[in-house]
Order: C-alpha cells, then sequence, then structure tokens
C-alpha cells in the first residue's frame, strides 16, 4: 500500500484512532455536540499549514493549533453568554478562512482530505499511542461526563467539576481530530466522529453496549475503508467515511425492521 509505511502498522494505526474517534464520538452524540467534531477538524488547518511551511509534522500543527482553540473556547465560554456550539462557530469560520489562504495549494487537497499513506513510522506510532490515551482518559472521566450531560446541577452537588470535565473533554476531541486529519483530511475528520457512534446508537440497549458498539463500528469503517481503498487504488480518506455510512444504514434498517416486528 505505500513504500514509507509496512502495512500492518497502517492497519494498526487506522484501527486506533477509529476506536479512539468512535469512543469519544458516543459522547459527543451524548451530550448533542455533533457537530463539534466537525468544527474543531477546520480548526486544524492553520496549524497544518504553518508547520508544512516549517517543515514540521503537520499532525503536530495541527495538535497546536487545536489545544490553543480548545482553551479560547473554554475560556469564552466561562466568561461569556454565548453557547459552545457558537463559539466554536467562530472559531471554525475564522481557521478555516485563514488555512485556506496561507496552506500552500499543491497540499492544500491533502490538507483538506488526508491521505494515511504519507504517514512516517513515527507519526503513526504517535497516533496509536496519543489514540490510547484517548481512550484510557475518556474511560476514566465516562461517568462524570455522563453526569454533567444529565444535570450540571447533581454532577456539582457531588463534587464534580463540570468546567474542568469539558476542558480535558475538548482537550480529547482536539486530540483526536488532530491524529485523524492525516487520516480523513479536515473536511472529513467530524464524520469519523459521527458516524460511528450513530450508528452504535441503532442497535444498543445500553451505555455498555453503545460504548462497544461506537468503537467497533469505528474500527470497522476504518479498517474496510482502508482495504477497500488500496483494492480501489483510491484515496482512503472519502471512503472510509463512507464505509462508515454503509455501516450506519444497515444498522439503521436492522432497527426498523426490529420495531416494526
Amino acid at each position: 500500500m505505500t513504500d514509507s509505511l509496512p502495512i500492518l502498522i497502517l492497519f494498526l494505526t487506522g484501527a486506533f484512532v477509529g476506536a479512539a474517534a468512535g469512543y469519544l464520538g458516543s459522547f459527543m452524540v451524548i451530550k448533542r455536540m455533533s457537530l463539534v467534531g466537525d468544527a474543531l477538524s477546520h480548526v486544524a488547518l492553520p496549524g497544518m499549514a504553518i508547520a508544512l511551511a516549517l517543515n514540521s509534522s503537520p499532525i503536530l500543527g495541527a495538535f497546536i493549533a487545536l489545544v490553543i482553540a480548545v482553551i479560547g473556547i473554554w475560556y469564552f465560554q466561562q466568561t461569556s453568554t454565548l453557547y459552545p456550539e457558537a463559539l466554536v462557530g467562530i472559531f471554525f469560520t475564522a481557521s478555516l478562512a485563514i488555512g485556506i489562504l496561507v496552506t500552500p495549494e499543491p497540499e492544500l487537497l491533502e490538507a483538506l482530505f488526508g491521505n494515511i499513506r504519507t504517514l512516517s513510522v513515527i507519526e503513526s506510532i504517535a497516533a496509536i499511542c496519543l489514540s490510547l490515551v484517548v481512550i484510557i482518559v475518556t474511560a476514566a472521566i465516562s461517568k462524570k461526563l455522563v453526569l454533567s450531560t444529565v444535570s450540571e446541577e447533581l454532577a456539582q452537588s457531588l463534587k464534580t467539576s463540570v468546567s474542568s470535565i469539558n476542558l480535558v473533554y475538548l482537550l480529547l476531541v482536539g486530540t483526536v481530530v488532530a491524529i485523524g486529519v492525516k487520516f480523513v483530511g479536515t473536511l472529513l475528520m467530524g464524520a469519523l466522529v459521527i458516524i460511528p457512534a450513530a450508528s452504535a446508537k441503532n442497535i444498543s440497549r445500553g451505555l455498555k453496549s453503545y460504548y462497544f458498539w461506537s468503537v467497533f463500528f469505528g474500527i470497522a469503517s476504518a479498517v474496510s475503508g482502508l482495504l477497500i481503498a488500496d483494492l480501489c487504488r483510491t484515496s482512503p480518506g472519502p471512503i472510509v467515511v463512507l464505509t462508515g455510512i454503509c455501516f450506519f444504514l444497515v444498522t439503521y434498517l436492522v432497527k426498523s425492521f426490529s420495531v416494526r416486528k
């Protein structure tokens, strides 16, 4: 599939990134913040452009840009009356405009749609490690995330810092977006986070089942999408997303059939 990256590492990277995106996406659906991942993915564009101009890793540039944006969104969320969606929208439009202006034209298409084949071994190992961190930290704060979503007042009464949990959560979103933009690009990263969780919601009967299926569909979409892209010799990013949509349609039909039965 690629001359620079062994096939096994490539598929492992896709599997871990898909798992992290699916697991984190399950909470984004619960919190009704499905568009946040999509908007934040565009924030990565100027960071990637600056990194390319400095001959540095686009993933590192995307991560730094996303951390700055996440802290900014969190700060304004604490000090203003605007909803998080509005704040993300402001950062999204500004970052997209700046990113398109400063990204070199030859690299713009890859930045928008990604290409996991261009990952180096070091970038791939870093992506796997960061995916593991995202999964572990998300699991550690999962109960507090759900509790703060159900009732912030109840969470605060149980001495849960909703503000801190929200910051950690946004940083996790920023991290998974940063490691995924090289995979499916800034335009499609939101889909990699949301579609597995949406598919899982169609067939799940409890939170544990929901988390499991979100991770499963994240991995299945990434691995099968990479395999199909390799067989068809086409760009993997769009194929991964389309594969995820196929899983969603199948689970939707299963749900519809079960309801009628």
